[in-house]
């Protein structure tokens, strides 16, 4: 999520680091053979070079398989803003072309995919991917293959915290602060819970999600007893294990990172056993659901957006930007533009502004790779709603939105109220701390000082 997929391992119990040692051991593996002449592909970073006949991006999304309910609007954005791009003239007067390529088949398909658009399609940058996964394999690659890399919507904070890159970049948040952002709402608005339950997809974002969560609850409110940790695989269609293990042990809380076609899943299969009647569930990622669940999602449960991203955002820095782009998406798409969709706004609004960085700092030339990729430390652009910058380590920093849903007549899925926009700086950890030492440092006062919550206005 975010979100970040891939498939289901044969153990149960996933290490992080094991995971990250075979995802990147299968990008060196798929690697060899191309460290020889191809491994520094495509521009030598030296050479001056000229003005390109078009710029060319290729774009990993998932198309196929139920995470492309998230990947497809997010590749439907970068088309109409790419076309918006063109028809006002490109960047620096080029054109621009996407190439998309499907992060469904898993991560070495992922890397394969990451080294031909580099080495045969000679892409000017790459954005990647969704999966955390995908993330950890291509960072080092961007490096390698010296190609600009924007890591437009994984979650994993490990990429940053575990290593340094000069190519890779994230114009968008990780998830501590998504995941804790939605920990200190529930503490302001349930203080008094004893219990919790997990139910989050078998991989690297489900795993470490759930640990920033515990790290943080085990901080700030030691002593909730965890009733279950649940770790359905990823793609579950059918919940009703999880569900009835819930029914019986009846947290006060439910808590679930997962996103996609699986969290619709639980989402309605949880509907139709009223086990929401019995918890209050706390989903970080339900933004990008709501319009596909509609009511089987009831009023009084927390929803975050992995972001401040929703349409209806209390309090915009740019409210025309953001209802021309909702309304642009809802002719174009007929449906409204959903966190993955912001995401990718992210990062084209970054590649423009990196651009147009490069371009004065040389004049009007065209920058090299290397010039560009210095571009994007330190950026600072506009968001849909807000403002994003992106710090010296690489990673972006953007607010977080967690609201309460609510129904209206208005629209025929819940909506968010009570919604609190949490300032990126401060559920974000500095730069060169990880998340989880960060995370044990938090002091219970942190609570109390979060902004008040906003109501829903018809």
């Amino acid at each position: 999520m975010v979100a970040e997929i891939v498939p289901p391992r044969a153990s149960s119990q996933p290490d992080n680091a094991s995971q990250l040692h075979s995802v990147t051991r299968r990008a060196a593996l798929l690697g060899a053979a191309g460290i020889g002449s191809l491994a520094l592909a495509g521009r030598a970073a030296q050479a001056q070079p000229a003005k390109p006949a078009e710029i060319k991006v290729g774009i990993a999304t998932y198309l196929s398989g139920p995470a492309s309910v998230f990947g497809v609007p997010g590749r439907q954005a970068a088309e109409m803003l790419f076309d918006e791009l063109n028809e006002a003239g490109g960047i620096g007067g080029v054109k621009l072309r996407p190439i998309f390529v499907d992060e469904g088949p898993g991560v070495d398909h992922f890397v394969g995919e990451y080294r031909r658009l580099v080495q045969s399609e000679n892409v000017n940058l790459i954005f990647a991917g969704i999966s955390s996964a995908d993330c950890l394999a291509c960072a080092p690659l961007s490096d390698e293959m010296k190609r600009p890399t924007l890591l437009w919507d994984c979650g994993t904070q490990r990429v940053f915290e575990d290593g340094k890159y000069e190519y890779a970049f994230r114009p968008q948040a990780n998830a501590t602060p998504e995941v804790l952002s939605a920990l200190l709402y529930l503490l302001r608005a349930k203080p008094d819970f004893r219990s919790i339950a997990v139910v989050n997809q078998d991989y690297a974002w489900g795993r470490d999600s759930w640990d920033i969560f515990r790290t943080g609850l085990q901080t700030l409110k030691p002593g909730v007893r965890v009733a279950a940790e649940l770790f359905p695989r990823f793609g579950a269609t059918d919940f009703s294990t999880e569900i009835t293990r819930l029914l019986a042990l009846r947290p006060d809380v439910v808590l679930s990172t997962t996103w996609g076609g699986d969290l619709d899943a639980f989402i309605r299969q949880s509907n139709d056993r009223r086990l929401f009647e019995r918890s209050t569930f706390v989903l970080p990622l339900a933004e990008s659901s709501l319009e596909r669940v509609g009511k089987s999602l009831p009023a009084g449960h927390i929803i975050g957006a992995r972001g401040d991203h929703w349409f209806l955002h209390p309090n915009p820095a740019d409210p025309a930007l953001l209802a021309r782009f909702t309304e642009n998406y809802r002719k174009r798409f007929n449906a409204y533009p959903i966190y993955s969709t912001h995401h990718m706004a992210q990062a084209v609004f970054a590649m423009k502004a990196a651009y147009e960085k490069a371009l004065a700092a040389k004049g009007g030339g065209w920058p090299t790779d290397a010039e560009l990729a210095a571009a994007f430390r330190g950026l600072e652009f506009p968001s849909l709603t807000g403002r994003i910058r992106i710090r010296e380590d690489g990673q972006g920093l953007e607010d977080q939105l967690i609201g309460t849903t609510v129904n209206t007549d208005k629209y025929p899925f819940p909506v968010m109220t009570d919604m609190v926009v949490f300032p990126a700086d401060t559920v974000t950890a500095p730069v060169g701390q990880k998340s989880l030492d960060w995370l044990k440092t938090l002091k219970p006062e942190m609570v109390q000082a979060m902004p008040q919550p906003v109501a829903f206005k018809p």
